[in-house]
């Protein structure tokens, strides 16, 4: 048993209100690896990187479990790179700079021992080649998780996008992603319209407000936690999606009970990521911090009637 992760494993460089970095290491699939091996291994990544890539990272995600014999080394291309600038809410930012580079040249192609995977999740990238990961598989694998946006939602990749989503059993989106690809402003019936589509749950991210999981029938709300510091939020969306597909694979459950847990266990993930820049927190934590404040989760949403 594995999960499979496809997505981007890139440079970033950030400037927000507390702080700026250089190039450091970024990318959806690797927040989302580093997540989900804190709760279960192998993990296996598919992606593209350039000769210019550090690849003293590529042997820490060895270390910690994870499968990098899917990640196409391009010697003599450039790994993509993104820049950008965080307003002082922090919600809203800024791209500076997006150099697609070698992602331009993306084709995945699972390893032979990748493509009966029983975990996959699906990173944020082109529709198309989303699809073209599941049409690799050998066999459905036990749960499918979408992780898509707002560009993807535009009329040249919608129909794509579409396919893909019927096709998958977990969609997450932020709240302005869920009004748009539903034409609700009401999340309720952008949820009921977005399940018609063929997932079977679908996560809506609320950032620092929290996290809502919707089924045909029912409604999981999960608290946004106050921290003492935010740093960096990127990644922390990627990093949600790990924590979440790494919790169930290792209940080996997927009845909305162990969802709601995963949901959970996802944003005390990502309350982690924001602490520090780029993948720094997630590599210094350990099963009592994560534990810990999965308990200051449970606390803050617990009453008595």
């Amino acid at each position: 048993m594995s999960i499979t992760i496809v997505g981007t494993v890139a440079f970033d460089a950030i400037k927000t209100p507390f702080g700026q970095t250089d190039k450091i290491i970024g990318g959806a699939a690797t927040y989302i690896g580093y997540a989900a091996a804190y709760f279960y291994k192998p993990i296996q990544i598919v992606s593209i990187i350039g000769g210019d890539f550090d690849m003293n990272e590529i042997q820490e995600m060895n270390n910690r479990g994870i499968d990098t014999q899917g990640i196409e080394v391009k010697h003599e291309g450039k790994t993509f790179f993104w820049s950008g600038s965080y307003h002082m809410d922090m919600n809203s930012r800024d791209t500076l700079v997006t150099e697609l580079n070698v992602l331009l040249e993306f084709n995945p192609i699972l390893p032979e021992n990748y493509k009966n995977t029983k975990y996959l999740l699906l990173g944020n990238i082109d529709p198309s080649l989303q699809l073209k990961v599941i049409e690799q598989m050998t066999e459905r694998p036990k749960l499918i998780v979408l992780d898509t946006m707002n560009f993807w939602m535009e009329p040249d990749f919608l129909d794509t996008l579409k396919k893909v989503i019927a096709k998958v059993d977990v969609v997450t989106i932020n709240d302005a992603e869920a009004r748009q690809l539903s034409g609700e402003y009401s999340l309720k019936k952008a949820a009921k319209k977005i399940l018609a589509m063929g997932p079977k749950y679908l996560i809506i991210k609320k950032g620092e407000h929290g996290a809502l999981l919707f089924n045909e029938n029912e409604m999981f709300s999960a608290p946004g936690l106050p921290l003492d510091e935010v740093f960096d939020p990127t990644g922390a969306g990627d990093t949600f999606a790990g924590g979440f597909i790494g919790y169930i694979a290792k209940q080996d459950d997927i009845s909305m009970e162990t969802l709601k847990s995963a949901v959970i266990y996802g944003s005390t993930l990502a309350s982690f990521c924001v602490e520090k820049f780029g993948t720094e927190r997630l590599k210094s934590l350990n099963e009592t911090d994560i534990q810990s404040r999965v308990q200051q989760f449970v606390t803050l949403a617990k009453f008595n009637l």
